[in-house]
Parts: C-alpha cells; structure tokens; sequence
C-alpha cells in the first residue's frame, strides 16, 4: 500500500478528479489527524509511512522530513513553496512539485472584486443596511484612477487586463519581466516611482524577504489604496494599520497576511480594510486544475518518471 498525506483542506474540495488520478494510480489517499496549517512538528508526527505529502501552508521543514523515511515527493498545492525547505527535502531524495500556473485568473478576479469593494465600500453599504440604516456611500470609478501593479507576471497581467477594461490607467513595476510583456501598460523604474504616481497599489511578487511596502513606502501612497494578494511579509502591517488609523492611506484589502490564519493583527482592528482568508485561488475551475496537476505530478515521481513540474533549489 502506498499512502499520499493530503494536508491541504482545499485539494479536490469542489471536484472530485484530482483524488480519482491518486485512486486510479493504486495509491490510498490520508488525512491528517487534526486540522492545519500544522507546524512543522505536527507535520513530522503525521509523515511516518507516508511516500508523498500534499501540502497548503503547512511548515514543511528540514525537521519535519528528517524522520520520514519512505517520504519521496512533497507537493505544494499552490504556488509558493516558502514553507517548504526544498534544498532539505533534496539532499534527503525527495522531489518537490507545485503548480506555478494555475491560479492567475482566479486570483485577478478577487483582486478586481477588492478594487471596487474598497472604493465603492459595497461591504460596509452590505452592513449598515443589515444594522437598518440606509446610508449613502461614495467612492471613485476605477477609470478615474492610476493602478500601479508591483510584479508583472501572469497574475499582475491578468489584473492589468481587467483593470484596462474600465479606462484605467496602468503602472507596472517589475525588474525581471521582458521588456515586451508591459504592453501598453507604462513601466515604472523602481518601487519608489510607481508609488508616486499611483490612486491605487496591488502586489503580486513572491514572498519570503523583509516587507517591501513599509511606513516609508506609505508615506509615497499617501492619500491611496493598497491591495496584498500575494503574500503577508510583503507589507509592514503595523505600519499599514497605524496609515489606515491616521487616513493617510483610505483603504486596504488583503488575502495573505504575515501569520495565517490570522490572529491578533494589528489590521482586524484597523478601519478601512477587507480582510479575506486566503481565498485567491479558490474558484471552482482552478481548484480541479490545481489538485489534477499536484495528482499527476505525485503519480509521477512515484513512478520513478519526471513531473511537469518540479522545484529545484536555489544553487541546483
């Protein structure tokens, strides 16, 4: 019998054929005994016997591997893997997979939705009705604004799209993508000159480094509104609660926080905010993608093949 450890709660929730291919491929699908995000303890605790893991945020450490001897595939279900130690899992032979295209359109649509939520403040109109008021609430139009877009790979383009199609001007930061892929969309030079410049702010780069949008950053956005989609230690929350408390920044709505879930953070009691649990990715169609590419990818390793897409480590 070769066991799968599924640790992430949302693979195959809304579609039942990413369990099928690991069913069909005679491997016996486990879940764990309590619920996560687990630690990397936790995680250790629940890897004996298993040859591959499927994770979400869980901490997959060198700690969390090094008893896990029949361990050969770890598979991030998602695309960040910085809860993952890969250069560990490699000097113990296990490969590591994860699904770095299929959640772009998925997470451009929530981004588009928090835009207009936080300008047209649909959620506190939502609420005041229900507390049996009948206040007014007024924002801008998107196409009054310029949103500067940090990160211009397939998520910030796909937000770019959408956002193009209400008028809106476009601002894009991004020192890795080819000088083609901007489009009609103007490229700023640094972080600093797109702040300036820009109504609205919305990250979409990888994580894992000291926070990028801090109480200097904010300063530049004053007046604006900020958009973290991407990952928590992008931004500084203190120092974004401490903009919102003073108005110096007049909303901010975010999907990835520092510690998830969230707990004790300065922003639940800060004004002006929508805050949503790391939902980016959960549409119906990109979970049955992601799950069916983490399956195959698991079927794959262990069939002694090569996955379609793997995770090297940095100096590999």
């Amino acid at each position: 019998m070769t066991n799968v450890l599924i640790l992430s709660p949302s693979f195959g929730k809304w579609s039942a054929g990413p369990a099928e291919v690991l069913a069909d491929a005679g491997l016996t699908l486990c879940r764990p005994s309590r619920p996560g995000p687990l630690t990397s303890a936790q995680v250790r605790d629940e890897l004996d016997g298993m040859a591959a893991v499927v994770v979400g945020l869980d901490e997959v450490d060198a700690e969390a591997i090094s008893t896990a001897t029949d361990l050969r595939v770890i598979a991030k279900h998602g695309v960040g893997v910085d809860n993952i130690d890969v250069a560990a899992a490699a000097a113990r032979g296990i490969r590591v997979v994860n699904v770095p295209n299929a959640n772009a359109e998925a997470v451009a649509d929530l981004v588009l939705g928090l835009m207009l939520n936080l300008m047209r403040r649909i959620g506190d109109a939502d609420a005041s009705i229900r507390r049996g008021e009948w206040e007014t609430f007024a924002g801008p139009e998107l196409g009054e604004l310029t949103v500067g877009i940090v990160g211009y790979g397939r998520i910030g383009r796909a937000v770019g799209r959408r956002a193009a199609a209400f008028g809106t001007r476009l601002v894009a930061f991004d020192p890795y993508a080819p000088a083609d892929s901007f489009g009609e969309t103007e490229r700023a030079g640094s972080i600093a000159e797109l702040l300036e410049c820009s109504d609205l702010v919305t990250l979409h780069m990888p994580g894992g480094g000291p926070p990028i949008i801090g109480a200097e950053q904010l300063r530049l956005l004053e007046g604006g509104y900020l958009i973290n989609a991407a990952r928590g230690d992008l931004v500084d929350e203190a120092a974004v609660a401490g903009a919102l408390a003073e108005g110096t920044l007049r909303g901010y709505a975010a999907d990835a926080f520092t510690r998830e879930p969230l707990r004790d953070s300065p922003l639940l009691g800060a004004p002006n905010t929508i805050l949503t649990p790391h939902i980016g990715a959960f549409s119906h169609a990109t979970n049955a993608r992601m799950g069916t590419s983490v399956a195959r990818d698991v079927v794959a390793v262990l069939r002694a093949e090569t996955p379609a897409h793997e995770v090297l480590p940095p100096d590999a």
